[in-house]
């Protein structure tokens, strides 16, 4: 069983999704362990780009009006995705996990019954349900879930670490769309976290990757983690000619566009190469105009690439046991529960645009 203290007596602390702005701090009932799950006592959780666009804009990826289909859950919702933590009790059922063993998941749940999951695309389910959107999440103290989309980490990936194995489970996912091989040249535009995520990725595939941003933060923490790419500073006037004199001439093979700016997809089909390919895997808050007379004399192509799967996950916490994937300079803080709203968030929201990830430490 769970250890609590004396005074949650079952209850437990976390941040709760009620709509629009209306994001708070709420004692809430210890959930039980369903047959099949384990719970989880939270290490950390981030602070996702994503929570804050859904804080501002939202509800857009929580469901707000009906039942999930495949959690039957819907708005209140315990938020946060990005998590890491120890598993402190087994659900009836569960024999292939220990309490104890630290953990990181695959937070995409599907139905395991349609046309896409028999085909393995299980983040094209109709009813694709993510970990603090569809079901309740990591920003809180302890949270349940399925144990077979449970990875165990190896003693030497340590928890901070793990913190970054879902946006970096993101970053695997674009690279294997972009089918990202070795000898390709690849331009990562837009090196935030998932970015530089995805760059390092990349590099451990044998990619030549060149890394291009107008954030000189971004640029810097990109020469500490891979040193071997290329850096292009977009906001240069000479940034188009550098890529393409770093492609040979023709541009590269694959452009990931993890930006998200109203410009940048259509700034990756301009610098791609004939035949080559761009990933979309940013969120995109406005919507652009691309030519597609451009896509069709060239034989460009563009594809999207959404969340993960569990392969993805495993691939990435083999990267950080391997030393292949460095996240500890995108640590740029940690705070309690307590301090999501008033630290963490406003941190985020900053326009200054000077931090990677803000991690939530409920043991605080």
């Amino acid at each position: 069983m769970c250890i609590r203290d004396s005074i949650r007596s079952g209850v437990l602390k976390a941040i709760v999704y009620r709509g629009n702005k209306n994001v708070n701090l709420e004692h809430v009932p210890e959930p039980d362990v369903p047959i099949g799950e384990v719970k989880i006592r939270v290490d950390f959780c981030g602070i996702c780009a994503t929570d804050i666009e859904e804080y501002l804009y939202g509800p857009v990826f929580i469901d707000a009006n009906e039942p999930n289909k495949v959690t039957g859950k819907m708005m209140p919702m315990i938020t946060g995705h990005e998590i890491t933590g120890t598993i402190c009790e087994l659900g009836e059922g569960v024999s292939n996990l220990s309490v104890g063993q630290r953990v990181v998941l695959n937070g995409v749940l599907y139905c395991e019954d349609c046309r896409q999951c028999n085909e393995g695309n299980t983040t094209q389910c109709d009813g694709m349900a993510a970990v603090g959107f569809a079901r309740d999440g990591g920003l809180a103290e302890y949270l349940t879930w399925p144990a077979d989309k449970i990875v165990v980490l190896p003693d030497n990936v340590s928890s901070l670490q793990a913190a970054f194995a879902e946006p970096a489970s993101v970053a695997a996912h674009a690279v294997a769309k972009g089918g990202i091989t070795s000898g390709q040249k690849v331009v990562i535009i837009g090196v935030g976290t998932v970015g530089i995520l995805a760059l390092q990725i990349a590099h451990a595939a044998g990619a030549e990757v060149i890394a291009v941003d107008v954030n000189p933060m971004n640029l810097r923490t990109v020469q500490n983690v891979c040193p071997g790419a290329e850096i292009v500073d977009a906001a240069a006037s000479t940034a188009k000619e550098k890529i393409h004199s770093l492609t040979g001439g023709i541009g590269p093979d694959v452009v990931i566009d993890s930006a998200g700016a109203k410009y940048t997809p259509v700034e990756s089909v301009d610098i791609v190469r004939r035949g080559g390919l761009v990933v979309l895997v940013a969120i995109y808050v406005s919507k652009c105009e691309v030519d597609f007379n451009s896509l069709v004399s060239t034989e460009k192509s563009i594809v999207g690439s959404l969340a993960y799967t569990q392969k993805d996950v495993e691939h990435v916490v083999s990267l950080m046991s391997e030393g292949k994937l460095l996240t500890g300079p995108l640590v740029s803080g940690t705070v309690s529960l307590d301090e999501v709203k008033s630290v963490g968030f406003e941190r985020m929201m900053s326009p200054a645009k000077d931090i990677f990830r803000i991690l939530v430490d409920p043991k605080s």
